[in-house]
């Protein structure tokens, strides 16, 4: 379980400044995500309207 915490503005959580920082944007809503590679680089970014075949297709090509 985890707190609510900020993604937006002055108070983000740090998670969040650094996710956005590699991909510039605020976060709209909570389903936005992200890949990161094994490496812990960011490799893209899914707004919430994106399906999860779109996600797993994605994720395929770093496996």
């Amino acid at each position: 379980m985890f707190a609510k915490v900020d993604v937006n503005g002055d108070d983000s959580a740090p998670i969040y400044r650094w996710l956005k920082e590699t991909i510039p944007g605020d976060i709209g809503w909570n389903f936005t995500k992200y890949l990161v590679n094994a490496e812990g680089h960011v490799v893209k970014r899914f707004d919430p309207q994106e399906s999860p075949e779109s996600v797993g297709a994605a994720l395929n090509e770093l496996l």
